[in-house]
């Protein structure tokens, strides 16, 4: 079986030689070139034909951002970004999520060595999973004036939107890839959509960030979840970084719960956490969506979900950055439907405008 060839691009000759032995150390895959800025990586990708590469944010020359953005217009291939946990690190790694990156790893301010090393097993099945990511050729730059995705929600309907039953609670699942899943399901919702809890698989320092950026791009209000908040219509809750979500029951109230309990399924926070939450508190006021991801997390809760009541859709393969969380989500039989990414919305829209309003506990 042949090794995935990566090329590392990073400034920094510490962070070049570690990252270099730990991908070495792997039996499937082998470091073939490390640059330490991005022309120099430009050329390297020219003679190797790397199957992934890592790319740095902060570069000399040129930085991460506009050589991802030039490299996935002239010759997508999968990337993980390199990144630090700052804000403004946070900020930019979605830019390149938005961009056409597979993934990223957070790598520390101080104590680098130690920190990637630490890091070694989530750096490489990044690599992995990236390696066989389904990648998209970004579209060409828009002439100067003009909108941008970051900008202008991109699929915001012309005509008003029928008005929803709210009766119901949205629960999302997502992890590679689904930061801009995310975005294109949230985006096209009025308003007055019914509450929406989101767990996405992200590290701590970047879900605030996340949120905030969906907040100025959708109609709903978009936040971090924070323990103890009420879940209500025309809102949407993410999980914190590193802490699970979940839904409670507070007297006639759904609540969010967000807590540091032990990993589920190696994440934290889990889908699956969140899911089961869904089954046991909400049963047939569920709606549930499992986007693009790798692994199996949530999987088995969605068809907990489905058997409580919920009603389930499932991102398809070819809209998939990586396929692994929705195939096991049918597999396990949780779908009731299997759609394009682009489709979900509407079809969500469409039952939830044919939907009775039914007698459930307010919110």
């Amino acid at each position: 079986m042949a090794k995935i060839k990566v090329v590392v691009v990073d400034d920094s000759a510490l962070v070049r030689s570690l990252l270099t032995e730990i991908i070495n150390r792997q039996p499937d895959m082998a470091c073939i070139g490390a640059a330490a800025d991005p022309l120099v990586a430009r050329e390297m990708i020219r003679e190797l034909n790397p199957d992934v590469i890592t790319l740095d944010v902060e570069m000399p020359r040129m930085d991460g951002l506009e050589f991802l953005s030039r490299l996935m217009r002239l010759r997508p291939m999968p990337v993980v970004m390199v990144s630090t946990l700052t804000e403004q690190g946070a900020e930019i790694t979605l830019r390149a999520l938005e961009m056409g990156a597979v993934d990223f790893v957070a790598k520390p301010r101080i104590g680098v060595s130690s920190g990637l090393q630490e890091l070694a097993g989530d750096i490489v099945d990044k690599i992995r999973v990236a390696a066989s990511a389904h990648v998209k050729r970004l579209p060409s730059a828009p002439a100067a004036g003009t909108a941008t995705a970051a900008s202008t929600p991109p699929h915001a309907p012309r005509t008003a939107l029928p008005r929803v039953s709210t009766e119901k609670i949205i629960c999302i699942g997502a992890s590679t890839g689904g930061t801009e899943a995310i975005r294109e399901v949230l985006v096209p919702l009025p308003a007055d959509s019914p509450a929406i809890v989101i767990t996405q698989h992200m590290p701590p320092g970047f879900t605030t960030s996340f949120a905030h950026r969906l907040d100025t791009l959708c109609r709903i209000r978009v936040q971090e979840a924070r323990d103890g908040d009420r879940i209500l219509p025309g809102h949407a809750y993410i999980a914190p970084g590193g802490r699970h979500l979940r839904i409670d029951r507070n007297g006639s109230n759904y609540v969010a719960v967000v807590e540091d309990t032990e990993p589920v399924n190696r994440h934290r926070p889990s889908v699956e956490v969140l899911f089961k939450s869904a089954a046991r508190v909400l049963g047939p006021n569920a709606l549930g969506i499992m986007l693009t991801g790798m692994g199996a997390d949530g999987a088995a809760a969605m068809r907990e979900m489905k058997d409580a009541g919920s009603y389930n859709y499932v991102q398809d393969e070819a809209t998939c950055v990586v396929f692994g969380m929705p195939r096991m989500a049918i597999q396990h039989g949780a779908a009731h439907e299997v759609l394009p990414l682009t489709q979900i919305t509407p079809a969500l829209l469409a039952r939830l405008a044919a939907t009775p309003s039914g007698v459930r506990h307010r919110i």
